[in-house]
């Protein structure tokens, strides 16, 4: 008897917004910010490569079809002139968001030509992304496996042994991604002590987070912080946020494009008159994760010869 395949499973379209932003517009913003940056590649100048993205980034936004709110963004609206935490962005006439974004994460890898540089940004329905001040936040980031396993008070020792236990491998198996930073010393002797393995990396942790859970507590560096934080809605500053108290929207999208060569992304390859980009899309409401391989022409009209790798 011939056997018919089972239908494929189509995605709930009855859940999605029929006001949503197309994703596409979304990547848009940060193809845009990723080619700024990678023309300052190597040039050493950290701060000019930030500004090329942040700049490339509005201009994208001011022609993107929503009404955004940046929660989380490149710093107060005192130290940022923009994309500041709560500034309002988009041409305004589409569905109101909340925007995370970073133009540029690893302004010292494109300065020095080094890897895992991106430009990032997520998108959600209003209160869907955590409203903080721009202050330091104390990590712990874990795989599937060992979610619920952890706790950000409880000696590195232990947690890496649960860890391990839901990998079903030893502690000495185990390699820790850490960045390289004066703080992080002590962090780095007790996981040394407990005999895991360890990867310094000079920026870039988000890329080393993805698909992971996430257990955070805000760090405050002064009074005037706590003060922001207090009007933001944050109450308690020893609280624990995990993942779904950090981006605990329904209709969530990340965004990200390389901009140097790294583990999950490639960079920015530039050719004559246009540039190939590579990104990553994570749509939550319509449960896809796509890469994209775009190549920008600068002339439409008379475009070069592409040579697929």
């Amino acid at each position: 008897m011939r056997q018919t395949a089972p239908a494929a499973r189509t995605p709930p379209l009855e859940r999605i917004p029929s006001e949503r932003t197309a994703s596409l517009e979304l990547v848009r913003i940060t193809e845009a910010a990723a080619i700024a940056a990678a023309h300052w590649m190597g040039h050493g100048n950290n701060n000019e490569a930030d500004q090329a993205a942040v700049d490339a980034a509005r201009k994208a936004m001011e022609e993107t079809r929503f009404n955004g709110l940046i929660v989380i963004g490149e710093g107060e609206r005192d130290e940022a002139p923009m994309l500041y935490i709560g500034e309002r962005v988009g041409r305004g006439d589409g569905p109101e968001v909340h925007i995370a974004i970073d133009p540029l994460e690893g302004t010292n890898p494109v300065a020095k030509g080094r890897p895992n540089a991106v430009a990032v940004m997520a998108v959600s329905e209003p209160g869907g992304l955590l409203h903080a001040p721009d202050t330091y936040m104390e990590k712990l980031v874990v795989g599937p496996p060992a979610k619920g396993k952890v706790d950000l008070d409880r000696p590195v020792a232990e947690n890496l042994k649960a860890i391990a236990q839901s990998l079903n491998r030893d502690v000495s198996d185990l390699t820790i991604v850490i960045l390289d930073r004066p703080r992080h010393e002590k962090l780095i002797n007790d996981v040394r002590a407990a005999g895991a393995r360890i990867k310094l990396i000079e920026d870039g942790d988000l890329m080393a987070s993805l698909g992971a859970e996430i257990l955070g507590r805000l760090r405050f560096r002064n009074d005037e912080e706590r003060r922001r934080a207090k009007k933001m809605g944050v109450a308690n500053e020893d609280r624990v946020y995990r993942t779904e108290d950090l981006a605990s929207g329904t209709d969530i999208r990340f965004v990200a494009t390389g901009v140097t060569d790294g583990e999950v992304l490639k960079g920015v390859h530039f050719f004559a008159r246009g540039a190939r980009t590579h990104s990553i899309l994570l749509d939550r409401l319509m449960g896809k994760l796509r890469f994209i391989d775009t190549t920008h022409f600068e002339d439409i009209d008379q475009p070069p010869l592409i040579r697929l790798e």
